[in-house]
Formats: C-alpha cells, structure tokens, sequence
C-alpha cells in the first residue's frame, strides 16, 4: 500500500476526532488584488502575470512615473491566525481564537469564522493588506499601525488574567501564536505568557502542542529575531514547540542562529540549514514549506515530501497557512512526521486549486486522487 493510501486510511480512522486548539493573534482584512498588464474593454483585461514582469514595469518608470491599475478579485479574512483557524475550524477543531478582528464588532469578513469559534477574544480592530497575485507568488502590501494594540495587558485584560488564558491553555491540545514579524509587542506577549501563565499551567503526561510562524522577519532586526527564537525556546518547557517557516525564514533564522550556507545542491543546502538550525533552537520540531515541498527535523531525523505542485492555482494567499493547517492537525493526531508533512501538502494543494479550505473528507479524498495521479 503506498504511503498516500495508508494516510487516507489512517484519517478514515480518525473521523469524528476532538480536539481544542487556542490561536492568534494577527488578523487582517485582505483585498487579492490582480495587477492589469492590457485592458481590452472595460470588463476584459489581461494581467501582469509574474513578479518579474512587474518588476520591469517598476524599473521602467524610474525617473518618469507609471499607472498600474488594480483589480480586486476577493475581499477575505487574512492573516496568518486567522486563516490558520479557518482551516482548522473546517476540519473540525473545536478552537478559541485571539487576536484583531475588529472592536467593539468584529469585521464582516471574520464572522463566518467567528461564528464557528467555541469563543473570540477580539483585542483591537483588524489590519488590512493588499496580496498582488501572481502566477510565481504573490506580494503582500500591509497596512499594520492598528497592531500595536496587541498587547499582553490588553490580552490579560480581555481574558480574566494569567489566570484565565492558563485555564483555556490547559483545555488546549494546541497552543498557537502567529504572525511575530508584524506583531511589535508579540515578542512582549510571549515574556508574559513565560512569567505569567507558564507557573499556573498543568504538567501533562505529553505535553500539548505549540505552533509559531515568523510571517517573513526580513524587517525585524537580528537582535529581535534571536531574542524571539531564545523565547519560542523556552516554550519547550511545557510545550512541544513547532516553528513553522518558508524556505526564504528558514536561511534568515540559520543566520542570526549562526548556521553557515553550505554550498551545495538546493536540496541538500536546504537539509542543511534545517537540521543545524533545529539543534541549535532546541524545539521539538522546526518545520519548512518551500514552494513544491516540505520538510521538518524532528527527534535529530529529518524528513521531506514532495507536494502536489499546481502550476495555475487559483489562489496562494494563505497556501503556507493552510500546509500549516494539516501539519498541526497531524501532529495533533498523533500522526508520524512524514504524514504529518504530506497532510499539510495535500491541504495547501486542495487550497490553491479551489481556493478554499478542504474538510476532512475533501482531503482524504484529495489524497486518494493525488495516489492516482488525478490532481
């Protein structure tokens, strides 16, 4: 039996799991935006189809000036937490989410999900971002200030103190904290949750799960970037810390870790990077998602997966979300490393390819269409 049809099985299995996960705490409301490259009339265009071809069309204005008109082709909840959540919430996790959705009323685009959600606590109003959609990717223009009201006396305020987010922490299975690059106080928030919370939290058998996502660091400096990777380390004291990145976080955290770029084939440069850098964090797992794979160190063993590539998706915006989506859900599961991977694959495939989040049945029957070679 090949490995896809055990995984399909083994989530057959699993069917009416229960789970209860607390995430955040970013949230953004996101225009996928086309860029127009020819308007043949007013209700047909065609558009700048990759980044570099955008990037000339920059250039060429240097010293002169340009007019790109954009096209908004959806209007959707954004944010690293909150799309994370959303696909949760669609393969029935029971989940508590934390973060900027809108104050005092939470934003239109965030109720289907809120709705879903065991409980909200909406901290502040939600930031916006522009995703330029691209058939090579896509180029997120952000408008954050409003995050800075993410804050740990703002969240102890809104959830009864350490002592209440301690008692939904305890009720968790997975503990989520989003989006650290365009969270100014995130880092601030995990101190809290470290002196605060961390003495009032139960000593479990296995420990419960905690997921971190850098949202591209690039910005931040190397000091704030390692302060951050000392702290998610620290989680590992009653966490199972996982540190979800791209290939691009991936080399930044090796950096400011002090892990040298081998010069090698991409694959194994890639290895490398993951493996070193995993031993020097010190989690239980640290976990990559290029753009056609994924993989993650785990236990001093490293593993990787192909994924279903999609040369046209329909949508990529929140295609890393959803991977990570699959990933914990397996984690959380139980599921070994290399099914944890390809569940997270198999869900970012479905994602870009119908643009939105599958439920449990649409992915395990994706997987059986992937082992038939129909997707």
């Amino acid at each position: 039996m090949s490995n896809l049809k055990t995984l399909a099985t083994t989530l057959e299995a699993k069917k009416g799991f229960e789970l209860n996960m607390i995430i955040g705490c970013d949230g953004f409301v996101d225009e996928i935006i086309h860029l127009v490259d020819k308007r043949q009339d007013y209700a047909n265009y065609t558009r700048i189809p990759t980044i570099a071809e955008y990037g000339q069309r920059i250039s060429r204005a240097a010293g002169l000036s340009a007019n790109i008109e954009m096209v908004t082709i959806q209007t959707k909840l954004g944010g690293n937490g909150p799309i994370l959540s959303n696909a949760l919430l669609e393969y029935g996790v029971e989940l508590v989410y934390v973060g900027a959705l809108g104050a005092p009323d939470i934003h239109p685009v965030f109720k289907p999900m809120a709705d879903k959600t065991k409980a909200v606590y909406s901290l502040c109003n939600a930031a916006g971002t522009d995703a330029l959609e691209f058939e090579d990717g896509k180029i997120m223009m952000g408008k954050h200030s409003v995050l800075k009201e993410l804050t740990w006396d703002a969240m102890c305020s809104n959830m009864g103190g350490p002592t209440g987010i301690a008692k939904l922490v305890n009720e968790s299975h997975l503990f989520g904290m989003e989006n650290w690059t365009m969270i100014p106080h995130m880092s601030a928030i995990w101190e809290g949750l470290i002196n605060d919370v961390f003495p009032l939290l139960d000593n479990r058998p296995v420990k419960p799960l905690a997921f971190f996502d850098l949202a591209d660091p690039e910005k931040r400096t190397a000091e704030d970037l390692l302060k951050a990777m000392k702290l998610i380390g620290r989680f590992e004291d009653k966490f199972r810390a996982i540190l979800g990145l791209n290939e691009k976080e991936v080399y930044q955290v090796a950096e400011v870790m002090g892990v040298k770029t081998i010069d090698a084939p991409d694959a194994e440069k890639l290895k490398h990077a993951v493996v070193e850098t995993h031993k020097r964090l010190g989690i239980y797992c640290l976990m990559v998602h290029p753009v056609r794979s994924a993989c993650c160190a785990i236990g001093g063993e490293y593993y990787t997966i192909d994924g279903p590539y999609c040369e046209k998706p329909l949508l990529t915006t929140g295609a890393g979300d959803n991977l990570n989506s699959g990933f914990c859900l397996a984690q959380a599961l139980g599921l070994d490393p290399l099914a944890s991977l390809t569940l997270g694959v198999a869900t970012s495939g479905f994602y870009v390819r119908n643009a939105k989040s599958p439920t449990f049945d649409e992915v395990i029957e994706f997987i059986r269409q992937w082992d038939a070679g129909k997707v």
